[in-house]
């Protein structure tokens, strides 16, 4: 299975490599990038622009796909602990001679 994975990873990625490094070979004009309400410019290649943006939107993504699981994984140590408690309750229970 785990070759399978890496087999597809490969399979996948390097195409996807190949394709983003021509991308950024064929878009190296610069791009004037402003901020609005700011008088500030910044000139960038427009490959950089592209795939800075797709990068941070993929790490803003994966921080919210993070943040949106906490209340999961909290609600899941809690039910453990609990578990845990009444399995404890349940063999001390099993070890008292009966009545």
């Amino acid at each position: 299975m785990r070759s399978l994975a890496r087999t597809l990873a490969w399979l996948i990625g390097l195409p996807l490599a190949l394709l983003l490094a021509m991308f950024a070979v064929a878009n190296r004009q610069p791009l004037a990038l402003e901020l609005w309400p700011l008088p500030w410019s910044i000139e960038v290649p427009a490959y950089l622009a592209v795939l800075g943006a797709l990068g941070l939107g993929l790490v803003v993504g994966a921080a919210a796909a993070g943040l949106s699981c906490l209340g999961v994984r909290r609600r899941a140590a809690q039910e453990k602990r609990r578990a845990d408690s009444l399995a404890r309750q349940l063999e001390a229970l099993r070890e008292q001679p009966p009545a």
